[in-house]
């Protein structure tokens, strides 16, 4: 009877066998469900992330050049590359850190001992490059077949028949066979353990954590020994040329500049939680102090931005404009037209149709009306306005001078970062509130839909008038609406192209053009392909760093009831 109820062995109702057997059954009907949905994003989603990065490396025109590392970066970012580089291989060997802490944890609560899975893990990790470094090999060669393929009748046997070649190329077969070696190799490794060496229902919990910890590894150390050799090339060549370089000292500066931010916030933070007022105001002045402290190191930031590439640091200013000016107006009149179509009115009904009009209107032609009634012409129909009530007709879409510079006027000399976004990004901003106000306004009202009318009853009883029950109840349960709405429109403004495109104008001098206008334009007018990937792949960094911000944020915050 004490065998029965000891602690130390998990009960089994079933036998070992039958548990292994569902558990094999049921993961593998979960896999088939979604081997289609993995398929999808991993062609149209991941595949092209990869092949930015792939391109990114190279000196690539037309058609592929040689490679060139970390130049395409250091071209956008200058020393600001190296910094990253190594601030992301320290990001990626904490979250291995982190996946084999959580191991241990798991273990450790079950009394299990799993270490014998960081060999198949490895292994299969192993194989998983293996078989990236045979898609890098491969991907030269089935470009390549646009240029055979010049001059001659383009047909489906041509195409197949040199994609064959390809194929059976010598170091396109030995990385194939290699990748599916190792691939194979690590699976029946696996099989082998969760058979015969380790009978867990964990197993596969296990085998998955290894994997990622050996992924994060070997990522993290490519990054980092491509970072070390860029880096010493870098030196290498300043060395013969005898120009000075001091990227050693902006790494250290800038990160220790950001450790000591990162410390100033966590004393803050901590200062909270103090019952004692002494004990208080010694961690806001010791915050206040750290915080000192990193803006003097982070001072080196801006002669590291000043020496990449101008435009596109320009764009990225211009994209933080527009996104600033365009989330909250949005959101805030959103929340507005929510709150008033969301109450028994007449006609409501017509009302949110009319609000959802402009988003479902083609993007092209929106901005293209948009662009005639805010042309600079005396004759443009806003201008006509203007003039009407007396007013001076203004360039609107060709005036490149700030909002503020306007409103102070010309006698009054503003700093460059104080100037705002010009006149002509303020129009587009108008348009992209214009044009999905409509949408967050629907999503608004499908929160407020889940909001329970009870709890607007009891405050009634408790004498809360209309103010308080919003500010107390309303926007408490609205906040993940909120939170998903600003989310997504973060990153729709530093994704938008379409109508920026169409409503740009040379006249404005790139105060409209932001980083995803930049990146089109080295793409097409200028055909650098591979500085063109960097960007886009710096801009995807950008938005996945806002991301994680808006989360870490947002996530005390939010109240999901």
């Amino acid at each position: 009877m004490a065998e029965l109820i000891n602690p130390s062995k998990p009960m089994r109702l079933i036998s070992s066998k039958k548990i292994r057997w569902i558990d094999v059954r049921e993961g593998f009907t979960g896999y088939l469900f979604i081997l289609p949905a993995f398929i999808i994003i991993g062609v149209f989603g991941l595949f092209p992330i990869g092949f930015a990065v792939y391109v990114s490396l190279f000196q690539w025109r037309i058609n592929p050049g040689n490679y060139t590392g970390l130049s395409n970066y250091v071209k956008a970012l200058d020393n600001l590359t190296y910094l990253f580089g190594f601030w992301l291989a320290l990001l990626l060997a904490y979250f291995a850190f982190r996946s084999i802490k959580n191991i241990f944890k798991t273990a450790r609560d079950h009394n299990e001992h799993p270490w014998i899975w960081y060999l198949p893990g490895i292994i299969t990790a192993l194989g998983i490059f293996t078989f990236v470094r045979f898609l890098v090999i491969l991907l030269p060669e089935v470009l390549a077949i646009s240029t055979k393929v010049r001059g001659l009748e383009k047909t489906q046997e041509l195409f197949v028949q040199l994609l064959g070649e390809a194929w059976r190329v010598q170091a396109v077969g030995q990385a194939r066979n290699i990748a599916l070696v190792t691939l194979f190799a690590g699976i029946i490794l696996a099989i082998v353990c969760s058979s015969y060496l380790y009978k867990s229902t964990r197993n596969t919990q296990y085998y998955l954590s290894a994997i990622t910890t050996a992924m994060y590894s070997g990522i993290a150390g490519l990054l980092g020994w491509l970072t070390w050799t860029e880096l010493k090339a870098a030196y290498t060549t300043a060395e013969e040329t005898g120009v000075p370089v001091d990227i050693w000292t902006q790494i250290i500066t800038i990160s220790a500049g950001f450790l000591l931010l990162f410390l100033s916030w966590m004393v803050w933070k901590s200062a909270s939680h103090k019952d004692s007022t002494r004990s208080m105001l010694l961690r806001l002045l010791a915050g206040i102090v750290l915080a000192i402290g990193a803006w003097v190191l982070i001072g080196e930031l801006p002669l590291a931005i000043a020496a990449g590439d101008k435009n596109w640091w320009e764009g990225l200013l211009v994209t933080v404009y527009y996104s600033v000016g365009t989330v909250p107006i949005q959101l805030g009149i959103s929340l507005l037209l929510a709150a008033l179509l969301f109450q028994n009115i007449r006609g409501k009904g017509l009302f949110r149709l009319i609000y959802f009009l402009p988003y479902i209107t083609p993007t092209v032609a929106a901005a293209a009306v948009f662009r005639i009634f805010f042309a600079g012409r005396p004759t443009a129909p806003i201008n006509s306005i203007i003039q009407l009530f007396g007013g001076e007709g203004l360039l609107w879409l060709d005036e490149p001078t700030g909002i503020f510079q306007m409103i102070a006027g010309p006698n009054v000399e503003l700093p460059t970062w104080a100037v705002g976004p010009s006149l002509a990004l303020v129009v587009i901003i108008i348009y992209n509130v214009w044009s999905y106000v409509g949408y967050d306004t629907v999503i608004f009202l499908a929160g407020l839909g889940n909001i329970p009318g009870e709890l607007y009853e009891a405050a009634s009883i408790d004498g809360a008038g209309k103010i308080a029950q919003f500010r107390h109840i309303t926007l408490p349960l609205l906040s993940p609406t909120t939170y998903f709405l600003t989310l997504l429109s973060i990153i729709g403004t530093f994704k938008a192209f379409n109508h920026i495109w169409v409503l740009r104008s040379g006249a404005a001098l790139g105060t409209t053009d932001t980083a995803t206008v930049l990146i089109f334009t080295e793409f097409n007018r200028n055909t650098r392909y591979g500085y063109a990937a960097a960007l886009s792949i710096v801009l995807l960094a950008v938005i996945v760093i806002l991301t994680i911000i808006n989360n870490k944020v947002a996530e005390k915050r939010v109240f999901y009831g």
